[in-house]
């Protein structure tokens, strides 16, 4: 049986955290690269959580050998604490889709491999054909600018409704190709920020980002540690900004402006930075070119609610949720 996929910063993301030991959570097992990371590094014990039940099964080739020390829970991360049922000494978030599920085109992810057009992680709920071909044109556009900065969303909206019903990722692949410039060499596919947002959409990912960055304040231990890998600038900012808030080093306001009533520090950040991959990584995986990695460390303080506007998660006008 063939390793699974190797992970981005899996070796900066153990040196952060070190020493690794007790119980961990891996929020988003995919191919288990974490979950395996973390075992050999010393944790005692593992609870791999994924919203898509299908990669347990891929990993039944090797999860035996770690025995009860890997236990596997269908769930989303945003409700890891009740998940784990216990406090834990660690949690390890990797944000976005993972490369296997890229690597299988019929779960509708990448525009380079025609497929349905799905999108959905946990295969429940409605698919990302379902909400393009029955959504406006404005809420469309919106969520193509807000979730994916894409600065043509108005023409790619309109082409989406003239075109419905798409049904097919290179359907809307090379729909949104024609609305864009033909892409210079080095620079991204034209579909990109379209089907990055898309996906963040039917996933309802910003959310569940902000639910499960609360959810694993309030399971770790005192001395615990919180390392996220994220892809996309709009998660990096809120985990960044989730961080700073929760360790009370946001920065100061302005000197005329009231003072705010902080809360005890729930994390203390044990770096000013976020970690990138360095050029050895890069050169074996391209896709660790856009990876950040973030860690906090949880003091004995409460845990305490999330503050969504303070965390800047995108929201679409005149719309309640993300």
């Amino acid at each position: 049986m063939a390793d699974p996929h190797i992970p981005v910063l899996l070796k900066p993301l153990l040196r952060a955290v070190e020493p690794v030991s007790g119980l961990w959570v891996d929020g988003t097992f995919g191919a288990g690269g974490y979950a395996r990371g973390l075992l050999q590094a010393g944790a005692a014990q593992v609870i791999g959580i994924d919203r898509d039940p299908a990669v347990f099964g891929m990993a039944a080739g090797w999860a035996g050998e770690y025995g009860d020390r890997l236990r596997l829970v269908a769930g989303t991360f945003s409700e890891l604490d009740e998940l784990a049922g216990q406090p834990v000494d660690g949690v390890v978030l990797d944000l976005g889709v993972s490369s296997m599920q890229l690597d299988q085109a019929e779960r509708g992810f990448s525009f380079l491999r025609d497929g349905p057009l799905d999108m959905r992680m946990g295969q429940v709920g409605p698919s990302a054909a379902d909400l393009l071909n029955t959504a406006d044109e404005a809420l469309i556009a919106d969520v193509l600018y807000h979730y994916g900065e894409e600065r043509a969303s108005r023409r790619i909206a309109r082409a989406i409704v003239a075109a419905r019903p798409l049904q097919r990722t290179a359907e809307l692949a090379e729909l949104v190709a024609s609305c864009l410039p033909r892409p210079k060499p080095g620079q991204s596919h034209p579909a990109t920020r379209s089907f990055q947002a898309i996906r963040i959409w039917v996933n309802d990912e910003f959310r569940q980002l902000v639910e499960g960055l609360a959810a694993a304040e309030r399971a770790l231990k005192p001395g615990g540690r919180l390392a996220v890998v994220s892809f996309h600038s709009l998660e990096d900012r809120i985990v960044k900004r989730f961080m700073q808030a929760r360790s009370n080093s946001a920065g100061g306001g302005s000197r005329y402006a009231p003072e705010t009533v902080q809360t005890p520090a729930a994390f203390t950040l044990p770096f000013r930075r976020a970690v990138g991959a360095d050029d050895a990584e890069l050169a074996g995986n391209p896709r660790a070119r856009s990876a950040l990695l973030r860690v906090a460390i949880r003091t004995d303080a409460p845990a305490a609610s999330a503050d969504e506007a303070m965390l800047a998660m995108p929201r679409l006008p005149g719309k309640e949720s993300s």
